[in-house]
């Protein structure tokens, strides 16, 4: 397929000017944001690893400090006394709420609370502490009392209840002696002692420091805690973590995206987690890509501007000739050139070639005019032929009447004469409407069956719509003479004429068909020819009547207009008339043809 050469153009400054400068502006990005990310990550992971370093040193200064409060003498000495009445369950509860009040500032916690292994009978100490009054059925009391390991369980403040997360450290402690239970020690971390640690940088704005387990649940937010408790957005981040990979990703969380950085905290299963939004990292490349977009726009405006005056000056005077000669070829010889008052080579080819067009034109315009002579003296010559030997038999029928008949149906028969030669003459017009032409056909037969004195079986089905349409005089009854001729006139009683007229597409379709003996095929040989001149010359009177016929359709609508012959020896003949379906202007030119 051959391309323009304003498309020739456009796509040699596509290629040679504009993807080079896109691909540079996306490798200048790509780079740019490789380099930033790396950067991003070489500091936020030196200052994670600071951060995860002090905090574990924190968590270890946090258990010494619980292990010397279990190995406090008074406390092992108030868990070893026996509560089984409430006398002592309530003097229980006093000590242990003095022994807190004294020690707890010795643990750097937001606030240290101690739980004996049962509970039952404590629960207005539980309420003297804070705690709700189903702890024995909590998780975390379950498990730790079970567990002598020290655990680590975020507690989430009830649903409707004023509170903050609290990270919570409990460890199970037993008898400095043996390994009898004794209780529960608990010391709660709030938000400001884990943001002394999870603090974001300075550097980045709304940088985001968590504290993640291995489970993927958030047990810290540098975000006002807005996440805590929630499962880490990403899944495959977490997976990512806990394969000990390190390097940064790329995160998307509430329609943003961060890069993510993460470093794991030495004895626990936690991993602190950095995000930065993505935006700040490229903020200074964003703004050095817009002003690229922008420079880029106003280069493609001046280029659009290029072609287009390329495309008015030069490439639209060439097109303008391209679809002239496009048009030539397919046979419009008008198409509309413009004047062109140019003095290049582009002004000299458009007035050469209107100069050729007009000569082209004239030419034409010459042969049309002729052809039309012709056409109309071609028809003159063939209404002349159209069978006037059957006004003599006609004539002769009446006088025969008359002489030995002497009977009134004389005057019916010369009645169906007068209105077949005014329905023939049409006032001198060539067009008639098909219901005209019909009643031309009805006005002959009943002559004919006159003349003989035979009954002519004659059939007609018509389309109602198709009546009042224009239609070419003299196309019937020539063929109808034939059709009684030569095929129904041997056997009256079985010979039949059908008559069949329908619309198929934009034309009208007319059938005759007899069961008569057939057209010899040395006459429709002779038809499909075109041979005049033998036809005229032969004695055969059906030849001439079709070739008349014929003749006039291909005169009047083209070549695609013709009768169809379809006849078979004793079994009948049936002929196809196309005719088409004419306009007003159509039938004007008809009836007044320009000599």
């Amino acid at each position: 397929m051959s391309t323009s050469l304003r498309n020739q153009l456009v796509i040699l400054f596509l290629f040679v000017i504009i993807i080079p400068f896109l691909l540079f502006a996306y490798y200048s990005y790509t780079k740019s944001i490789e380099a930033i990310s790396i950067t991003n990550t070489k500091t936020t992971k030196s200052y994670l690893k600071q951060a995860e370093k002090n905090f574990d040193i924190y968590l270890s200064l946090l258990n010494d400090q619980v292990n010397e409060l279990i190995g406090d003498k008074w406390l092992q000495e108030l868990f070893s006394k026996e509560a089984s009445t409430v006398e002592a369950q309530e003097g229980l509860s006093v000590d242990m709420l003095s022994f807190m009040y004294q020690n707890a500032s010795s643990v750097d916690a937001f606030q240290v609370k101690l739980y004996p292994i049962k509970l039952d009978g404590f629960s207005q100490y539980l309420s003297s502490i804070g705690a709700v009054s189903d702890t024995e059925e909590q998780h975390w009391f379950r498990k730790s009392r079970l567990n002598r390991a020290a655990s680590w369980y975020l507690i989430m403040p009830s649903p409707g209840e004023y509170g903050k997360p609290l990270l919570t450290y409990v460890k199970h402690f037993t008898g400095l002696y043996d390994s009898v239970p004794k209780g529960l020690i608990v010391a709660d971390l709030s938000e400001d002692y884990l943001s002394r640690y999870f603090s974001p940088s300075d550097q980045f704005k709304d940088q985001k420091i968590m504290l993640v387990n291995e489970d993927g649940t958030i047990y810290y937010d540098s975000n006002n805690n807005n996440m805590t408790g929630l499962v880490f957005p990403s899944k495959d981040y977490v997976k990512f973590m806990k394969s000990g990979a390190s390097d940064p990703q790329s995160v998307t969380m509430n329609d943003q995206v961060y890069l993510a950085t993460h470093v794991k905290v030495t004895n626990q299963p936690w991993y602190v987690v950095s995000l930065t939004p993505l935006n700040e990292l490229t903020g200074a490349i964003n703004e050095t890509n817009r002003m690229i977009v922008i420079l880029l726009i106003i280069y493609l405006l001046c280029c659009a501007g290029l072609v287009l005056y390329i495309t008015i000056r030069f490439t639209q005077p060439i097109t303008h000739l391209v679809k002239l000669i496009r048009h030539i070829e397919g046979g419009n010889i008008k198409y509309y050139l413009p004047k062109s008052d140019r003095k290049d080579e582009i002004g000299l080819l458009y007035r050469g070639i209107a100069e050729l067009l007009s000569k082209i034109e004239g030419l034409i315009e010459e042969g049309s005019l002729a052809e039309r002579r012709k056409k109309v003296l071609e028809f003159r010559v063939l209404s002349h032929q159209i069978n006037p030997h059957f006004l003599y038999n006609t004539l002769e029928a009446i006088r025969w009447k008359a002489e030995n008949h002497g009977q009134p149906d004389i005057g019916e028969m010369v009645s169906a004469l007068g209105n077949l030669l005014r329905l023939s003459l049409n006032q001198g017009k060539e067009i008639t409407t098909l219901r005209r032409e019909i009643e031309q056909v009805k006005a002959y037969v009943q002559i004919e069956q006159a003349r003989m004195g035979q009954k002519v079986r004659i059939f007609y089905f018509c389309d109602p719509e198709l009546l009042e349409r224009p239609f070419l005089r003299l196309l019937l009854q020539p063929l109808i003479e034939n059709a009684i001729h030569h095929s129904v006139r041997d056997n009256f009683e079985k010979g039949k004429i059908v008559i069949e007229v329908r619309k198929q597409n934009e034309n009208i379709v007319l059938k005759l068909s007899d069961n008569g003996s057939g057209i010899p095929n040395s006459v429709i040989e002779r038809l499909n020819d075109m041979e005049e001149e033998s036809v005229q010359s032969s004695s055969d009177l059906k030849g001439v009547g079709l070739f008349n016929v014929n003749e006039r359709l291909k005169l009047y609508f083209g070549d695609d207009y013709r009768i169809q012959i379809e006849s078979n020896p004793n079994e009948g003949t049936c002929i196809t008339i196309l005719h088409p379906i004419l306009d007003d202007e159509q039938v004007n030119k008809l009836q007044h043809p320009q000599l």
